[in-house]
C-alpha cells in the first residue's frame, strides 16, 4: 500500500495505523495467508480463525454489534480487503462473506439474534453465508423464489440457493425469502437460519476457476422460529440492498489489492528480465503498458475510497457511487492483471505463478454482487431516473 495512497484526505489518523498494522500482520503470516487451495473448505476454516484471532473480523460490526441507525465504517473494511486480496483471494473472501453474513444481523437482527451469532462469526469459529441468489435470479432479486410461509410461531422455508459462497461450510445462512403475495421486491422477507436446522441441506460445491467454499444449499419444508426474522416483514429487499451498498465498495477494494500486486510483481519482473540485450523495462512499448496499468489502479483507488467516504461521512445512499467503484476498479483490475500476464510471458501463464493466480482470482469480481452491467444499470437509473 502506498504512503501517497494513505495520504489521501479520504483517510483519518485511525485508518492510518489500521493500516500499519494490517501490513505489518500481513508480512508477518503471509506464509498462512498465501497457503496452497488443495481444500478450500479447510482454508477457509483455518483463514477465518486466523483472522477472527487477529481481531480483522471485529471490524465488520460497530462497537456495540450495531442497530437500527447503526453504520460500519467501509473505509477500514476497504482497507483490510485491498491489503487480504494482494496475499490470499480465499483469504479476502473468508472476510467478505463473513460480512455479509453478519451484517444483516449487526444492523437488523435483535438483540438476542446478535448474542447468538455474533460472537462466533467474529471469533472465526463460526461461519455466515448470504443466500440471495438462485439459478434463475441472481441480480435481479425481485425475481427470487424461494418461499418463506408463516405457521403460527414458526416460518417454514422452501427453495433452493445457488452460488452460495461458504455454503459447505455454513454454521447459518442469510436467507432471502417470499413471504408475502406481493410481487417483486416488496414481498421479500430476510431470515436467518441455523444450518443445523432440519431440512436444510448443502445439494452441491462448487468448481470455479478462483477456488473457495462455493456451494447450493436447499431448504425443504424447514421450520424455523419466528424470531429468526431479520426487521420485518416485506423489508428483505431493503436488507439486501443496504447490506450491498456496504459491500459493493469493498469488492472494488478488492479488485484494487489484486491490480496493486499485479502492478508491483509487474515493476520488478520487467526491471529484472532481459530481452535482446536490453531490460524490458527499456522498452517504450513496456513503459507505455506499465503507464497505463498505474492510471488504472489509482483511478481504481479514488473511486472505491470515495464511495467508501462518502457512506462512512454522509446519511445518504450512495448506490451511483458504490456501483462505480465496483464497475470500475474490477474491469480496471482485469486490465492492469492481463498486462501482467502478457510482460510475464510464458510465466504468465504458468500455473503457480503470482499472475496466474491473480488472473483467475479477478475475473469472479465482475460478476458476483451485481455484474458489471448491473452496475451500469445503477448508474444510468441514477443519473436518468426510472424510465
Amino acid at each position: 500500500m502506498s504512503e501517497t495512497h494513505l495520504e489521501w484526505p479520504f483517510f483519518e489518523t485511525r485508518h492510518r495505523e489500521l493500516a500499519s498494522s494490517l501490513d505489518a500482520w500481513a508480512r508477518a503470516h503471509a506464509d498462512k495467508l498465501e497457503r496452497p487451495e488443495a481444500n478450500v473448505d479447510v482454508a477457509t476454516r483455518d483463514l477465518a480463525g486466523l483472522l477472527g484471532q487477529a481481531g480483522w473480523l471485529r471490524h465488520l460490526a460497530t462497537s456495540d454489534w450495531g442497530g437500527p441507525g447503526r453504520t460500519i465504517d467501509v473505509r477500514s473494511l476497504c482497507l483490510i480487503r485491498e491489503r487480504l486480496s494482494w496475499y490470499s483471494g480465499i483469504a479476502d473472501c473468508v472476510l467478505a462473506i463473513q460480512g455479509l453474513g453478519s451484517v444483516p444481523i449487526t444492523l437488523f437482527g435483535s438483540r438476542t439474534l446478535q448474542q447468538a451469532f455474533l460472537p462466533g462469526v467474529f471469533a472465526g469459529t463460526h461461519y455466515g453465508s448470504f443466500c440471495l441468489s438462485e439459478e434463475v435470479a441472481g441480480s435481479d432479486v425481485s425475481s427470487l423464489a424461494t418461499t418463506a410461509r408463516a405457521d403460527g410461531n414458526e416460518y417454514i422455508l422452501d427453495g433452493a440457493k445457488t452460488w452460495i459462497s461458504h455454503a459447505p461450510v455454513a454454521t447459518h445462512h442469510i436467507v432471502f425469502a417470499r413471504t408475502g403475495p406481493d410481487a417483486g421486491a416488496k414481498g421479500l422477507s430476510a431470515f436467518v437460519v441455523d444450518a443445523a436446522t432440519p431440512g436444510v441441506r448443502i445439494s452441491e460445491s462448487l468448481d470455479i476457476i478462483a477456488p473457495h467454499s462455493i456451494g447450493s444449499v436447499v431448504f425443504e419444508d424447514c421450520r424455523i422460529p419466528a424470531h429468526c426474522l431479520l426487521g420485518q416483514v416485506g423489508e428483505g429487499f431493503k436488507i439486501a440492498m443496504s447490506t450491498l451498498d456496504i459491500f459493493r465498495s469493498t469488492v472494488g477494494a478488492a479488485a484494487l489489492g489484486l491490480a496493486r500486486r499485479a502492478l508491483a510483481e509487474t515493476v520488478t519482473r520487467v526491471g529484472a528480465r532481459e530481452v535482446f540485450g536490453r531490460k524490458l523495462a527499456a522498452f517504450q512499448a513496456t513503459q507505455m503498458r506499465v503507464a497505463d496499468m498505474a492510471v488504472d489502479v489509482d483511478t481504481a483507488a479514488l473511486l472505491v475510497y470515495r464511495a467508501a467516504w462518502t457512506k462512512d461521512c454522509t446519511e445518504r445512499r450512495i448506490s451511483r457511487e458504490s456501483a462505480m467503484a465496483k464497475m470500475h476498479a474490477t474491469e480496471a483490475a482485469q486490465r492492469v492483471i492481463d498486462s501482467a500476464v502478457q510482460l510475464f510471458g510464458g510465466l504468465g501463464v504458468t500455473v503457480g505463478s503470482v499472475v496466474e493466480r491473480l488472473y483467475r482470482e479477478i475475473r469472479p469480481l465482475r460478476i458476483y454482487e451485481g455484474t458489471t452491467e448491473i452496475q451500469k444499470i445503477i448508474i444510468a437509473t441514477q443519473l436518468l431516473g426510472k424510465t
